[in-house]
């Protein structure tokens, strides 16, 4: 494969959008991505913003050499059934739902198709997404090359056993919305304590985003800048100390457990 392979793109949501912008960032000339979508104002949209084109379902796959599946977890059987006749034989096919693994994929369309799993996250729309992909049988390196190559172009990309893609769905695929429910929560706290619900947001945001970007750049870990502002016996201290009494590594653990079994279900 290379950057004039042909890309059929199924379901056009917002991480389809994402996924299209990432194929043209890595070098696919827009003229080779053509998306099958059932609403018709969401087509025209995406074509006038992306110079891509639109086909029947049974048309696309049939001409593509890349297939990414970006529809709900409850729709891919369906999906598969549909297209199961007129895919092309030789073309990679990449499921971005979550918990359907790739016997799900491969036994759904019978064909032979090599599959490459991945675990986006949402965070992809604005290019600081995590990707963690799998791959099936018979993928070749260029096919890999190609996976990985446009979805780098969406934010960081690793390659894992597939055994471990549950793990990656409870960590980087439902961890922005922690994030954002940690943030509604310091929010709460902050208006409690007496400020605004709008300076509360804005110091809380920028907090977490600097912090965030601290964390990103000074290549020091979480624990280390962690320590260097906790100073003993100040505020910090005290607010971390109410985090341990009320267990918060236990309640985190728990809580990602219980998206990863989550996955394990929907497979």
């Amino acid at each position: 494969m290379d950057q004039q392979s042909k890309v059929a793109v199924v379901g056009a949501g917002i991480m389809g959008e994402a996924l299209i912008a990432a194929l043209i960032s890595s070098g696919v000339n827009p003229e080779l991505i053509t998306i099958s979508e059932k609403r018709a104002d969401r087509s025209a949209e995406l074509i006038a913003k992306y110079s891509i084109k639109q086909a029947p379902l049974a048309t696309n796959v049939a001409a593509a050499d890349a297939l990414l599946l970006v529809v709900k977890p409850q729709d891919m059987a369906g999906v598969l059934e549909e297209i199961k006749g007129s895919i092309n034989p030789a073309a990679v096919v990449i499921t971005f739902a979550a918990g359907k693994t790739i016997s799900f994929i491969s036994n759904g369309l019978g064909t032979g198709n090599p599959v490459i799993r991945v675990m986006p996250n949402t965070p992809t729309m604005v290019g600081a997404g995590m990707a963690a992909a799998s791959m099936g049988a018979g993928v070749t390196a260029a096919h890999k090359q190609f996976v990985l190559g446009f979805l780098a172009a969406t934010g960081k990309v690793i390659e894992v056993a597939e055994q471990l893609q549950d793990a990656v769905t409870a960590t980087s695929g439902s961890g922005p919305a922690y994030f954002f429910a940690f943030v509604e929560a310091m929010v709460a706290g902050a208006k409690e304590l007496g400020l605004s619900e709008q300076d509360a947001t804005t110091l809380t945001v920028q907090t977490i985003v600097g912090a965030a970007k601290l964390l990103d750049e000074s290549g020091k870990s979480a624990t280390t800048l962690r320590e260097n502002v906790t100073s003993p016996n100040g505020t910090t201290a005290a607010a971390l100390a109410s985090f341990a009494s009320s267990d918060l590594n236990s309640m985190v653990a728990k809580a990602m457990k219980a998206a990863s079994d989550r996955s394990q279900e929907l497979a």
